[in-house]
């Protein structure tokens, strides 16, 4: 297969004349009517190799005009039946957490830590994707990210290496399939290949300073899980590493991406990132832009024109080499090949059942749900309590898909009032509140049995160029929280944010305590589920809810400090700051069930192995018995992390390692085991060598990062 599309290849390339070839690396948006004539010459021409379905850099907070799905068949008829060579265009938009049947954000998503259902949702997007003509989404995102500010936050895994790394492979599996051909899947695109989002106070497309041992430690064990999983496209990121621009640099896109993660397929730029080179300052010119990141290894141009303007000249003047330019076409043609677009370059529209589709989204948002706070056992709420629903979510809709939805609707959305009152019929008085006069809301409040506020943040405040300097509650939602305070009311809270808001002053004031995300299309049914125990909650924090915002950034694998302040893990957490408690309000892998889990001590079949054995396959298998001793059957994510205690190099005080979610239903106990070996006891060196040191672990298993319960096991 594999020498047959090499063959094929190496036809192409030689009957395609120079400027053939730089238009396979050339992406531009969609045209706009008034140049259509002029962008089907271009196809005529050969010169457009992808195109982008969208407008805009900022196509997740800008409406998009719906696909015309004859539009792209007429577009690649022409390619096809017009052009010297008759090569497919490759068709991309941003689906990056659905398409009409909208999924939680990706932050979300990661939230379940349930891989089968991350790949069952992207199997559903990649199908109904599939269906518009889209070859090739640009996601999963796995930028590891520590701060919250950061408006891109929604679209990542959060601050873990290693659930980014799980997350990737179920998200690449899922869109790509065990055939990425078949006319149901599609492309999967790594993204934003590397750092950026470490992009310093949060502020998107800012620089970024990164050592190669936390690049490699932390920033890539997503990728390399991606490319692993067999990613075939990678997308460049705006920033600089450490002065060093990605789009320019062959440092991170030829001898780390390549050499060492062994990625096979074609990097694309960011929007305009390569023509960017100038204003950050490495390029005199678009010529320089267009040198330089080709050789670098990146491989098509998204947007900017810069190598379809200035490579021919390159060429003749000799300040590269027509061998790198074919080099980046194989790696073209070569995704072309494996997504079948010679053989199916055409989109054959079909019915799609989407009620299966909505039955997974509800699944994924409830399992992404985090209960983090139920004082009392007040939820789930009996159905005959009258509920006095308020806040400026109550009748919201839009902001419930969140950002990056350029093809769900609206009015396919229910609204937390729609889904509440369908629960209990007659049970629910729902009102805006902000905005309103305060004795309607106040009234609510007071005639109920219970109230439950429904507060969070705009999806406008998330996505691309959208950072925010303060990610708490406005200060009319603080003031809706002061009033149902006062009332003496039980009070729940329920968050429809994109990202973990500041908790200190929020969460003490309620009873109960609910994180609901942006969680598409079916949010709020699966919010008046997980209230009304119709569902009983099973998310877990995939990064860490800080007290205040000026704590950031504050994540739970972080290295000891020298002094007995690692404030994290509550050890003199006082002296971290004189004026305020550095401690996570929920830590990373926090998260409440309305059941009991019961965890036994840590047991070790074999406590001690060799560096060679370890080296040759032999693992330690750990165990654990956890018992459902509550009234619910339920999800339990069990989760696993370990600390080298004596390294060559600094090393976290934890780091997750492994977790299963399993059903345990009420008064069952089931044994759950882990193996470490290998790959899970070591770590890379500054210069990108792993390695497996001999010495004693603490190996810790429990319900989230701040588990005490451990067992030590040792390499010789």
């Amino acid at each position: 297969m594999e020498k047959d599309i090499q063959k094929k290849i190496d036809e192409l390339l030689s009957k395609m004349t120079l400027r053939e070839k730089i238009g396979q690396l050339n992406q531009p948006e969609t045209p706009t009517a008034d140049k259509i004539e002029e962008f089907k010459d271009m196809v005529r021409k050969g010169e457009v190799g992808s195109i982008l379905m969208s407008c805009g850099a900022t196509a997740g907070n800008d409406a998009q005009g719906a696909i015309n799905v004859e539009f792209y068949n007429k577009l690649q008829r022409i390619a096809v039946e017009e052009s010297p060579n008759g090569i497919p265009i490759l068709f991309g938009r941003d689906v990056i957490h659905g398409h009409n049947t909208v999924f939680p954000i990706p932050l979300a998503m990661t939230a379940s830590f349930n891989e089968e259902l991350i790949e069952k949702s992207f199997m559903d997007i990649a199908k109904e994707a599939s269906n518009d003509s889209i070859h090739w989404t640009f996601t999963p995102m796995l930028d590891l990210a520590r701060d919250p500010r950061w408006g891109r936050i929604i679209e990542g895994p959060g601050e873990d290496p290693y659930l980014g790394a799980r997350v990737a492979v179920a998200a690449v599996r899922g869109l790509q399939g065990n055939n990425v051909s078949d006319k149901d899947k599609i492309l999967a695109c790594a993204k934003h290949y590397i750092g950026y989002g470490a992009s310093e106070g949060g502020r998107d497309y800012h620089r970024t300073e990164i050592t190669d041992y936390s690049l490699f430690n932390y920033y890539l064990p997503a990728f390399k899980g991606a490319v692993d999983a067999g990613a075939l496209t990678v997308m460049s990121s705006f920033n600089d590493v450490s002065g060093q621009p990605v789009t320019s640099s062959r440092y991170y896109l030829t001898e780390i991406l390549r050499n060492k993660l062994g990625f096979m397929g074609f990097v694309v730029s960011d929007y305009d990132a390569v023509s960017q080179l100038k204003k950050q300052g490495v390029a005199q010119d678009e010529e320089d832009c267009a040198d330089m990141s080709l050789s670098a290894g990146l491989d098509m141009d998204m947007h900017d024109s810069v190598y379809l303007n200035n490579l021919e000249k390159s060429v003749k003047e000799k300040r590269i080499s027509e061998d790198i330019i074919d080099t980046a076409v194989r790696r073209v043609l070569y995704v072309k090949f494996k997504k079948g677009l010679f053989d199916n370059p055409y989109c054959e529209k079909k019915e799609i059942n989407r009620i299966s589709h909505f039955e997974d989204a509800l699944k994924m948002a409830e399992e992404s749900i985090v209960l983090l706070k139920n004082d009392n056992g007040l939820l789930p709420l009996k159905k005959d309590k009258k509920v006095g629903l308020v806040g400026p979510f109550v009748h919201e809709r839009r902001s419930l898909l969140g950002s990056w939805t350029l093809d769900g609707k609206e009015s396919e959305t229910r609204n937390i009032y729609e889904a509440m009152r369908e629960k209990a019929p007659g049970k629910i008085e729902g009102i805006t509140g902000v905005g309103l006069g305060w004795d309607s809301s106040v009234r609510c409040m007071f005639e109920s049995d219970v109230v439950v506020l429904c507060l969070g943040e705009s999806w406008t405040a998330t996505g691309e160029h959208r950072a925010v300097s303060d990610i708490s509650l406005t200060d009319d939602q603080k003031m809706l929280i002061k009033k149902a305070k006062q009332t003496g009311k039980k009070t729940v809270g329920v968050l429809f944010c994109g990202r973990p808001i500041e908790m200190q002053g929020i969460a003490d004031n309620f009873d109960a305590l609910i994180l609901a995300w942006h969680g598409g299309n079916m949010c709020a049914d699966a919010v008046a589920n997980i209230i009304y125990g119709d569902c009983v909650p099973s998310g877990r924090m995939p990064m860490t809810a800080v007290r205040k915002a000026t704590h950031i950034p504050l994540y739970y694998n972080v290295t000891s400090s020298g002094r007995p302040v690692n404030c994290y893990y509550g050890e003199n957490a006082g002296d971290c700051y004189v004026d305020s408690l550095a401690t996570p309000y929920y830590p990373f892998g926090y998260g409440l069930s309305y059941t009991e889990f019961r965890y036994s001590d840590i047991r070790c079949d074999n406590p001690q192995l060799s560096v060679d054995n370890i080296k040759n396959g032999k693992k330690f298998i750990l165990s654990v018995d956890v018992e459902n001793i509550g009234e619910y059957n339920s999800k339990e994510t069990v989760q696993l992390y370990i600390n080298d205690k004596v390294a060559s190099m600094m090393r976290p005080i934890k780091e997750l390692k492994g977790f299963k979610k399993i059903l345990i239903n009420k008064g069952e106990k089931v044994s759950v085991k882990f193996e470490l070996g290998y790959e899970e006891l070591g770590f890379y060196l500054s210069n990108g060598e792993y390695t497996v040191e001999p010495g004693e672990f603490s190996v810790y298993i429990g319900k989230n990062s701040l588990t005490n319960r451990s067992i030590t096991i040792k390499i010789i």
